[in-house]
């Protein structure tokens, strides 16, 4: 009788109370293993995060110079010449020299690295000289227009180095102690040249050009001569020049 009642009043442990402790046990034992660990991970350097660094402002690009469009300009320089005499009034030259003032107007077509143009001027010209085997014979040149190409190439910052030809107009007047003659005439012209634009729409250039005009005839019956007279002309310029493109 003692021992069934001890029996009952002893509590009996079942399956379900062994494995919970099981478990405490196991979670127990893996704190104290994971522990030394987690205490190195916080020792450990972090990684570096830079600080906010906010992007660029955005900066337009800069306009492409361009030769492109049209432009009026003045220029001015200075002239020599030489004026071959033969025929009624003997065989001599004449070397007049002299100043040049003027306009200009043209067009630029750049493509790519290369400039296309058409340039047109008319200059006012103070030119003459007097012969010294002849006596009073005197030439003259009073103006002088051309119509010109150019190639030229504007890759090089502001400058471009070019070619130049195409016809030239001007005067010849020719005259002796008796009378004088006057002819307008055409002949052609070729040179190269500089030109740097230092602003937006203003350049400047430097160019050369060889122009010949032909020859005239100063008339045995006007000039007092004993026959016809036949006068050349051919010339070079030096000039400098200012333009304003639109």
């Amino acid at each position: 009788m003692g021992i069934a009642r001890l029996q009952t009043e002893m509590p009996v442990k079942g399956p379900t109370d062994m494995t919970t402790k099981l478990i405490r046990t196991g979670i127990a034992a893996m704190a104290l293993m994971v522990m030394p660990f987690a205490a190195q991970a916080a020792d450990l350097p972090q990684p570096y995060t830079p600080p906010y660094k906010a992007p660029p402002a955005y900066v337009a690009p800069a306009p492409v110079f361009s030769w492109t469009g049209f432009y009026l300009g003045i220029n001015g320089g200075y002239m020599w010449g030489n004026s071959e005499w033969s025929g009624g009034a003997g065989t001599f030259s004449i070397d007049p020299t002299g100043w040049l003032l003027g306009g200009t107007i043209g067009y630029n077509l750049q493509t790519g690295n290369w400039v296309w143009g058409i340039e047109g001027d008319m200059d006012w010209v103070d030119l003459n000289d007097t012969s010294t085997v002849c006596v009073g014979c005197t030439f003259e040149n009073t103006w002088l227009a051309t119509v010109r190409g150019r190639i030229g190439y504007g890759g090089w910052s502001g400058w471009m180095p070019y070619f130049t030809g195409g016809v030239a107009f001007g005067n010849i007047e020719v005259s002796t102690p008796i009378g004088k003659e006057s002819d307008t005439n055409m002949g052609w012209t070729i040179g190269a040249g500089v030109e740097y634009a230092f602003l937006n729409n203003w350049s400047a250039k430097l160019e050369y050009l060889y122009v010949d005009l032909g020859s005239a005839t100063c008339t045995a019956a006007t000039c007092g001569l004993a026959s016809d007279a036949n006068v050349d002309f051919t010339a070079n310029i030096v000039r400098a020049g200012l333009n304003y493109r639109f």
